[in-house]
């Protein structure tokens, strides 16, 4: 059966990142793809001019009518926002945890510096959202600020992932976009084990959406019940194919190739 995912998260009217890069890719990896929009932005390739957030009560009762009429077979979370819309979104999501897999993708702030989740729900976010997650995907930063600790080594990196799970996170992805050398090297981090996933680092400023695009492949990946290796391993893929066919657009970061990257 066509897997059933539903996106959380704020609309890109410049189509790179957000809804649109979640509906991209998992239509292009042949899931169904459901929408709750937390938010309206006005952006373009070199950044975000604009923010209109939707009414929490909205997207609650879209999660909810969805998971009841179509089903779920996974939950990808990006922008949240506001404390009030992560509440609605944690009450509208109780019912589904721990029956499908649940990935967020912690957007705290745009690569142009756009703070996108307001800095008093990030405790909530540790407290109510995490021990919902089957799997979080921050990069450097946003790993740093969610655990209080650097993350500058290969140890931090295991550290940081542990404290992920510890706040109740069935994994973290470490990913690598915000280090140095050849490779992207991500880690996953499970309470009992660090596992490294190495691609060669692409020479592109067409990266916008990829934090998206990949959580939102690896949430298909697991609606098909892959191991969290293997929809890591997939979707890193699909990602890789994705930056190599970017179309150029945009003066800034522009959009990644999604249509072609089968």
């Amino acid at each position: 059966m066509m897997p059933r995912i539903l996106a959380i998260g704020g609309s890109d009217s410049s189509g790179g990142a957000g809804i649109e890069a979640d509906i991209k890719t998992i239509t292009m990896l042949g899931g169904h793809a459901m929408t709750a929009i937390t938010a309206i932005t006005a952006q373009d390739s070199q950044g975000i001019m604009a923010i209109a957030p939707t009414a929490p009560d909205l997207v609650a009762r879209a999660i909810c009518m969805v998971a009841a009429d179509i089903g779920l077979d996974a939950v990808k979370i990006g922008m949240i926002g506001t404390p009030d819309m992560l509440a609605a979104i944690v009450d509208a999501l109780r019912a589904v945890a721990g029956s499908v897999p649940i990935v967020l993708d912690p957007v705290l702030a745009s690569t142009s510096g756009t703070t996108l989740l307001d800095p008093a729900a990030l405790g909530r976010l540790r407290d109510t959202l995490m021990p919902l997650i089957t799997l979080v995907t921050p990069n450097r930063p946003e790993a740093a600020i969610l655990t209080g600790l650097n993350v500058d080594t290969v140890p931090d990196i295991r550290a940081s992932g542990e404290a992920l799970c510890r706040m109740g996170a069935g994994a973290a992805l470490i990913k690598g976009g915000h280090f140095e050398g050849t490779h992207s090297i991500d880690h996953l981090v499970t309470p009992d084990r660090m596992t490294e996933f190495r691609m060669p680092r692409l020479a592109t400023r067409h990266t916008h959406g990829t934090g998206c695009t990949l959580a939102s492949a690896i949430a298909i990946g697991l609606a098909r019940g892959l191991s969290p290796d293997d929809a890591i391993g997939q979707a890193r893929k699909f990602l890789h194919a994705a930056l190599l066919t970017a179309p150029g657009f945009g003066q800034g970061r522009g959009p990644l190739g999604h249509a072609a990257a089968r």
